[in-house]
C-alpha cells in the first residue's frame, strides 16, 4: 500500500474525509475508489459511496478477499445510515467470517456492531444483547468503543434499565472524546439526551404528567396495576397480560383505567371503544360481551363490576391503577417514533421495524405527509420519508422491542 493510501485511510479513521479526498480524489485504483466511497459516505453522498464500492470490490482481485470484505461491511454500514434493512445480511456474516479467518479483527468486529446496530434498530433485543456480549471492547480502539458503548446503551434504554444506560453513554463519551471525532461526539452527546426527555405520561388520580424514563422504570417496578398504552399491556409486578392484538379490549380497559377510583359511563366506553356517539341496543350488547372477554383477561389482575351508569374497575389486593401513556397521544405514533433519530426511512424499512405491512405503513405515511408531520424526497425506489423537525420528547416506549416483563 503506498503513502498516499495509507494517508487517506488514516484522514478517514479520524473523521477527515476531506483530507482523504485531497489524496485519493483523481485515482481509480481499487483502494483508492474503497477510500473516496468511505469518504463520500462520511460526506453524506451515500449514493454516491454506495457506486464507488461497489466498484472497487469488483476492481479488486479474486486473492484479495480481505479487501472485498472490507468493501462489503463499508455498504452494510451505509445501508444501515440510509435504514436499506433489506440489504443482504448474509453478505455481511460472510464478510465478518472472511476477516476474521484473514486475521482482520478490528474490521470482523465492526462487522458485529452493524450487525447489532441492525437488530437493535428492527428491535430483536436479546438477540442484539447476546451478539454484543461476544465483543470483547477493552482491545478496540476509541471510535469502535464508543460505537460498542452506543450499542449497549440502545440495548438497556430501550429495556428501561436508565441507570445500565447511563454508565453505557459515559463510557461511549469519553471514548469519543479519546478518538477525537467531532461527529462521534455530537453522535452521542444527542443519543444521550433521551434520558433527559419525557419518555410517556402517567394518568392517574384525575390528573396526569409527564415522566422521564427513570420515573417509568420506577412506576413498573411498584405493585401498581399499570396500564401500559405504549405496548397495549397490562402490568402488575410480574404479571404482564398483552392486549396487543386486541385494540378494542385495551380501549375499553384504558378507559375504566382512567376513570379509576370511580366508575367510566357506558357511554364513554362505547365511544373510546366503538366510537359510537349514538349508541343502540346492539352495540349495548356488544359492549356486554366485550367486558366478558375483558374480565376473563384480567382475572388474575383485576375485577370489572357493572354500576348504575357503567363498569368500575377494582384491582386486586386494594392495589391503585395508573396509565403510562405516550407523550402525545397522536395517530401513528409508532411510525413517529422511528423517526425521531433524524434519518430517512423507506416505507419497506419501515415496514420491517414495525413487523407490519408496506401497505399499513404507506397508508400511515400518507396520513401523516397529509397532516404535515413527515414528508417524501426522491422518488420511485429511492423515496425517502422523515419528519421536518426532530421530536421534543422520547419516543423509545412506542420503539419495537420487549420491555421488563415482555
Amino acid at each position: 500500500m503506498d503513502s498516499m493510501i495509507t494517508a487517506a485511510a488514516r484522514a478517514l479513521a479520524t473523521g477527515d474525509p476531506l483530507g482523504a479526498l485531497n489524496r485519493v480524489a483523481l485515482r481509480d485504483d481499487a483502494p483508492a475508489l474503497a477510500l473516496r466511497g468511505i469518504a463520500m459516505a462520511q460526506l453524506g453522498d451515500l449514493d454516491r459511496a454506495k457506486a464507488l464500492l461497489k466498484s472497487a470490490a469488483r476492481a479488486f482481485g479474486p486473492r484479495e478477499a480481505v479487501a472485498r470484505a472490507r468493501c462489503v461491511v463499508a455498504e452494510a454500514e451505509i445501508a444501515l445510515v440510509s435504514r436499506d434493512l433489506t440489504w443482504p445480511v448474509k453478505a455481511l456474516s460472510a464478510a465478518e467470517a472472511t476477516l476474521a479467518a484473514h486475521g482482520d479483527r478490528l474490521n470482523a468486529a465492526h462487522a458485529r456492531m452493524l450487525a447489532v446496530r441492525r437488530l437493535l434498530l428492527i428491535g430483536r433485543l436479546a438477540d442484539a444483547a447476546a451478539l454484543l456480549a461476544a465483543i470483547d471492547p477493552v482491545p478496540l480502539p476509541p471510535p469502535l468503543r464508543a460505537a460498542h458503548a452506543l450499542a449497549a446503551a440502545g440495548i438497556t434504554i430501550r429495556r428501561l434499565q436508565t441507570a445500565t444506560a447511563r454508565e453505557a453513554f459515559t463510557r461511549a463519551a469519553a471514548a469519543a472524546r479519546q478518538a477525537g471525532i467531532p461527529a462521534l461526539i455530537q453522535e452521542v452527546e444527542d443519543a444521550a439526551t433521551v434520558l433527559q426527555r419525557p419518555a410517556a405520561r402517567a394518568i392517574a388520580d384525575g390528573g396526569e404528567r409527564p415522566l422521564l424514563p427513570h420515573e417509568v422504570e420506577a412506576l413498573l417496578a411498584t405493585d401498581r396495576l399499570v396500564v401500559d398504552a405504549c405496548r397495549h399491556v397490562v402490568r402488575c409486578g410480574e404479571t404482564t397480560v398483552s392486549l396487543a392484538t386486541r385494540p378494542i379490549l385495551f380501549a375499553l380497559l384504558r378507559t375504566l383505567a382512567e376513570a379509576f377510583p370511580g366508575d367510566a359511563s357506558r357511554e364513554s366506553l362505547l365511544l373510546r371503544a366503538f366510537r359510537a356517539r349514538q349508541a343502540d341496543e346492539s352495540h349495548r350488547a356488544r359492549l356486554r360481551v366485550e367486558m366478558g372477554r375483558l374480565r376473563a383477561g384480567l382475572e388474575a389482575l383485576a375485577e370489572i363490576t357493572a354500576t348504575r351508569d357503567g363498569f368500575l374497575l377494582v384491582p386486586r389486593d386494594g392495589r391503585t391503577v395508573a396509565v403510562l401513556a405516550p407523550p402525545r397521544d397522536e395517530p401513528h405514533a409508532d411510525v413517529l417514533a422511528l423517526f425521531a433519530d433524524g434519518e430517512a426511512w423507506s416505507s419497506s424499512a419501515l415496514a420491517i421495524a414495525l413487523g407490519t405491512s408496506a401497505r399499513t405503513v404507506q397508508r400511515a405515511l400518507e396520513q401523516l405527509c397529509a397532516d404535515g408531520r413527515v414528508q417524501a424526497i426522491g422518488r420511485g425506489r429511492s423515496r425517502r420519508w422523515l419528519t421536518p423537525t426532530p421530536g421534543a420528547f422520547s419516543t423509545l416506549l412506542l420503539l419495537p422491542g420487549p420491555l421488563p416483563g415482555d
